[in-house]
């Protein structure tokens, strides 16, 4: 009796280890992705500066339509700077379990209504890394919901999501 407790003693601090390490894990994934999109939002107010800068300079030739291919290319470059900002913000929220309403509330992964302004939540597909064709791949929870799945379900019980397996 003494062995089985002090095996199950183990397996607890086993399995808060673990939960430590992912959560450090975690913790670092965001501090990673805080910087990348801080340094893209500095990125954006550099070209601000530039095209402040284009502009004047523009008005103080008295003509204004010189600035407008140089104002026009550092606008395309935030336009497609501020889309990865909203890729990189897309993970933190998957990281952090969250989503956001088109209303604006950010709420758990798993909320199925908002409860701000009732917005129904399609169930969400994540990205999941291409397996090569032929590899056999054992599903034990849902890759979009993460309930636990059948050993021979096709598709999940809980969001309707089709199972690759």
């Amino acid at each position: 009796m003494e062995e089985s407790t002090m095996a199950n003693f183990f397996d607890k601090i086993k399995q808060s280890a673990t939960k430590v390490t992912d959560k450090a894990q975690q913790t670092i994934e965001l501090s990673k992705l805080t910087s990348q999109i801080s340094a893209k939002k500095k990125e954006i107010d550099k070209l601000l500066h530039l095209i402040g800068g284009e502009a004047y300079h523009a008005f103080s030739n008295e003509d204004l339509m010189q600035a407008e291919p140089r104002i026009a290319q550092f606008s395309k470059e935030i336009k497609a700077i501020q889309e990865e900002i909203e890729l990189l913000e897309i993970k933190v929220k998957e990281l952090k379990n969250e989503k956001e309403c088109t209303c604006g509330k950010v709420v758990p992964l798993d909320t199925k209504f908002c409860p701000v302004c009732g917005n129904k939540f399609e169930p969400q597909i994540t990205s999941v890394d291409v397996i090569p064709e032929g590899t056999e791949v054992v599903v034990s929870e849902c890759p979009v919901c993460h309930a636990a799945l059948q050993p021979d379900a096709k598709f999940c019980e809980s969001c309707g999501c089709k199972v690759v397996s």
